[in-house]
């Protein structure tokens, strides 16, 4: 179950946090929507989804970040970031 709470609401009344799976918590004024509450029991499974998902949004940003400097300097010829990245990772396994 779900509900909608606004942030006074929620101030005033927390056990509200234990009647629902998850609280969608709004700006009762402005109508702008500020988060979400997740029951504890849903806590766990949505920590690992949400570290993978930051996991590959960080990983694609620095796939582009690599293709763009390899481009401009030329240093990484026709190399793919993939094999960038194993390379630099087998590197550091040396150590």
């Amino acid at each position: 179950m779900a509900t909608t709470v606004g942030i006074r609401d929620l101030i005033r009344n927390s056990s509200i946090l234990d009647e629902y799976d998850y609280v969608d918590v709004e700006d009762k004024r402005s109508h702008i929507y500020k988060g979400l509450f997740v029951s504890p029991k849903y806590a766990d499974e949505l920590k690992t989804y949400l570290e993978k998902k930051i996991r590959a949004e960080k990983r694609k940003a620095l796939d582009d970040v690599m293709r763009f400097a390899g481009a401009v300097n030329g240093e990484f010829g026709e190399k793919s970031v993939q094999e960038l990245t194993e390379k630099k990772r087998k590197k550091y396994e040396k150590r």
